[in-house]
Formats: C-alpha cells, structure tokens, sequence
C-alpha cells in the first residue's frame, strides 16, 4: 500500500468528479450493475411482499397495523430490505473498483465477499438507520449529518473487513468531509427518489389496470425490481468512489491498493 506519508492532508472530496464517475461506472456497465442490483432487490421485494403484502412491498398501499403481529412483520420488512441492501452494496463496491481500474468485470467472485460482509452490514445498517430516523424526527439536519458519518460503512466492512466495527471506521474516515459527502450523496439520493418515484407509478399503473391480482403483481414486481435498481447501483456506486477517495486523501491508499484485497 501507498505509504501514509503522501496522503494529501486537506484535499478536496472531489464532489464534482465523484458524482460525475458514478453516473458513468453505471451507463458504461449498466447491465453487470443491473443484474448485480436487481436480483437481490427482487429477492427483498418477494419476501417482504410475503410478510406484508406485495402491495406494500412495492409502494402502491400504505401498511396497515391490525395488531402485534403485523406490527412486528412491517419491521422484519424492513430488517430484510436492510440486510439485502447491504449485500447488493456489497456487491457493487467491488464492481465500482474494478470499473475504475478498468479491469474486466468478475460477478461471480463478488459473491463470497459480499456474503462474508452480510450479517455486520445488516446490523449496522439497522443501527445507523434507527439513528438516523431519530435525527430526521428532531430537526432533519441531524439525521442527514448521521448518514453522512455511517456513509461508507458497507464499503469500510467488505474492504477492510471490520466486522461491528464499521461504524466506527465510517466515522473517522468521515471525519472533516462530513458536508462535501453529504453533498454528494443528496445528489445521487435526488436522482434515486426520482427514479423511485417513476418506479412507483408504473408499478401503480400496471397494478390498477389489472385490478392488483396475479399476473399484475407479478409484472409489477419485476417493474419495481428493475426501476429501483437502477437507483441501488447508482447509490452503491457513489458510496464505493467516497470511501476510496477518503482513502486516499487520509492515507494515501490508491484505487489498486484497495482493490487489491479482492485478489
């Protein structure tokens, strides 16, 4: 690895250009990075849509709480979603290194890894999401600033292989880029949310035309699948440049140097 002693102490984040990369790791593999995105999304939209309702799994009904038991369900949902998110960020970080380097695309040896990193991501995940759910509920600002400390953690757990301690890494190697990353991230979010939202009213048109049953939810599943991936990858791809860049602003560590964990 890059000796320590050439990280460029106060350097830029590089906004612009990490931004600018992501969109164009995904257009110039967009379809490695939809099959590494979709296939878990349609896993976590089958078994979430089978606890609550594929209705709800795919945001055309509001859930509904008749007791306990529904109760604990919608949170297993979302238990679910995180645990699978993680693995399709996993995945992608891998993919995002490999892209940069301009190395040939390998799918199946990203497996392993992000399977190894699984249950950490989704613990943490669902740490730093409570949080940040806390932070948005008290004045918004809090909550974005909680996301932007745990931003890299997935990257920091596949890559360096810190298990629980991921939280932690996120938030030193966060440190003084909190703002910039923010920034960056509400940018790729925005793209996201928009993409969700197409996502959603298709998936709302295809469920209203055929009354919501069978064949319907079916299409409209792989609709969802296939929309909200496209915004997965883009995330997944963000994260992975950040957390590189932040590498190699504090410790002089190089694109090869942390793909080289992988080989």
């Amino acid at each position: 690895m890059t000796s320590p002693s050439t990280a460029q102490a106060g350097a830029p984040l590089g906004v612009g250009s990490i931004v600018s990369e992501s969109f164009s790791i995904l257009m110039r593999h967009f379809l490695s990075v939809m099959l590494l995105a979709s296939v878990p999304t349609l896993i976590a939209l089958v078994v979430s849509g089978s606890m609550i309702g594929f209705g709800v799994a795919t945001g055309v009904a509001d859930p509904t709480f008749d007791g306990a038991g529904s109760a604990i369900l919608f949170v297993l949902s979302i238990i679910v979603q995180i645990a699978i998110y993680g693995i399709t960020t996993a995945l992608l970080v891998q993919l995002a290194y490999d892209a940069k380097l301009e190395r040939p695309l390998q799918l199946g040896r990203y497996i392993g890894p992000a399977i190894s990193a699984a249950l950490p991501i989704a613990v943490l995940g669902l740490v730093s999401g409570i949080l940040m759910a806390l932070g948005l509920m008290a004045l918004i600002i809090p909550g974005l600033w909680v996301y932007a400390v745990f931003s890299v953690m997935s990257a920091a757990v596949v890559i360096e292989k810190v298990g629980f301690g991921g939280l932690g890494r996120s938030a030193e190697l966060t440190k003084e880029y909190r703002w910039p990353i923010l920034g960056a991230l509400i940018i790729v979010g925005i793209v996201g949310i928009l993409i969700n939202l197409v996502a959603t009213f298709v998936v709302g048109l295809v469920v209203g035309g055929v009354g919501g049953i069978g064949a319907g939810i079916v299409v409209a599943v792989l609709v969802q699948t296939v929309i909200s991936a496209i915004g997965v990858g883009l995330g997944a791809i963000c994260i992975a440049l950040i957390y590189a860049r932040l590498r190699e602003i504090k410790e002089g560590a190089s694109v090869r140097d942390i793909a080289a964990v992988f080989e």
